[in-house]
């Protein structure tokens, strides 16, 4: 009498056949999944050989390998995304779609503290307060000024003191103006002053007005100014100490300290935060390719190989009569073990083919090369 084959073949999955049901209802699933069992339980030896396994045991590896390659795709476009991704709403799945852009958000985002602190912008409030000086008294005690009266004790910190002189382009002489001898001298130099509108302009580049400007700018600064400052344990000392009969406004802008320290780091709740909620979702095996579905099979027959070998190796040997059967348990999952590494050693490498950094070297070794051969190109002798 023959004996009873365990595994009886398969034609059909019903939903619920699988351990966490994830792809059960994804027809494509559904009709890969007993095809599959049968290649695995032929490449087994089936129907020559037993086969220990029942239609649930290849579903779940088939469900397993599934998730597997989703699972090794995500980790991948997480690593290759997540800098971009931060910060985007939670609970969005990016699983295949495309994530084109940059992390410049961020970055101008944590510029913000240093824009505070070379008073170029950022998140903390610059202040202003005046001080009047004295004559004769050369030192001013900023946490008796400031911090006590104003911001309760708490720490300041000063970005810049200054006094409001008169803008340097109220100085300025207008060269569109004709109410000056020089500019009707310059007119009649060009020969336009026989020309006769109600008004007269000459046409003068905008840099030399810059530099105007900043020539007066510079004269005020290194020929005026006569006084320097010097803030030490929160002692603001002005030097040469101011004359007697000097009463003078003098400008002081500054932060609090405990501001600029909360407004430098941002908690955001409900965004893409880190590795751990990153909205990569399984993928549908009915949109994974062809390639993607034969890593699966094959993987899927590695977990069967390791499945089936787990159970031989139970009982190594079976007696019958007259000596013993010896079972190829241990033999099952070392080979198992090996095909798994190399399927997985496989997918890793491709997808690390595929990062962004190996991409931009291709382009750039790519557009080396054209370059290369446009060099070779004769290049045509034009005879006018």
């Amino acid at each position: 009498m023959a004996q009873e084959l365990i595994y009886p073949g398969s034609s059909s999955f019903f939903p619920g056949q699988t351990p966490f049901e994830i792809y059960d209802e994804d027809y494509t699933f559904q009709s890969d999944a007993p095809k599959v069992a049968l290649w695995c339980a032929r490449r087994l030896g089936y129907p020559i050989q037993n086969v220990e396994l029942v239609d649930e045991n290849f579903y779940a590896c088939f469900e397993e390998a599934t998730s597997e390659y989703g699972a090794q795709v995500n980790q991948f476009n997480i690593r290759n995304n997540l800098e971009t991704l931060k910060g985007k709403a939670a609970g969005t799945n990016y699983s295949q779609k495309l994530v084109n852009g940059t992390n410049l958000g961020q970055i101008v985002s944590i510029s913000d503290a240093y824009g505070t602190l070379v008073g170029a912008g950022g998140k903390t409030e610059y202040k202003k307060v005046k001080i009047m000086l004295t004559g004769s008294q050369q030192e001013y005690d900023l946490h008796q000024l400031i911090a006590v009266p104003e911001e309760g004790g708490k720490a300041i910190d000063i970005a810049k003191v200054y006094f409001e002189v008169t803008p340097a382009i109220s100085r300025f002489f207008d060269p569109y103006s004709v109410s000056g001898q020089g500019t009707l001298n310059l007119i009649d130099e060009f020969g336009f002053g026989s020309f006769s509108p109600a008004a007269q302009f000459v046409l003068m580049p905008i840099f030399e007005d810059l530099l105007r400007i900043q020539q007066i700018e510079f004269n005020d600064q290194i020929r005026k100014s006569a006084h320097t400052f010097n803030i030490v344990n929160n002692k603001l000392t002005i030097f040469p100490r101011p004359a007697t009969s000097t009463v003078k406004e003098l400008w002081i802008d500054y932060y609090v300290r405990e501001d600029f320290i909360e407004n430098s780091v941002g908690v955001q709740n409900n965004v893409v935060a880190d590795y751990s909620n990153v909205g990569y979702d399984f993928i549908p095996y009915c949109d994974i390719n062809d390639v993607g579905k034969q890593w699966i099979r094959k993987y899927t027959l590695a977990l069967v190989k390791e499945l089936l070998g787990a159970i031989r190796e139970k009982y190594s040997t079976i007696p019958i009569p007259g000596s013993e059967v010896s079972l190829d348990g241990a033999a099952l999952r070392a080979e198992a073990q090996t095909e798994k590494e190399a399927l997985m050693t496989q997918l890793r490498e491709n997808l690390e083919e595929l990062s962004r950094k190996v991409q931009f070297e291709n382009r750039n070794n790519e557009a080396n090369q054209h370059q290369e051969m446009l060099r070779k190109v004769p290049l045509a002798i034009y005879i006018g």
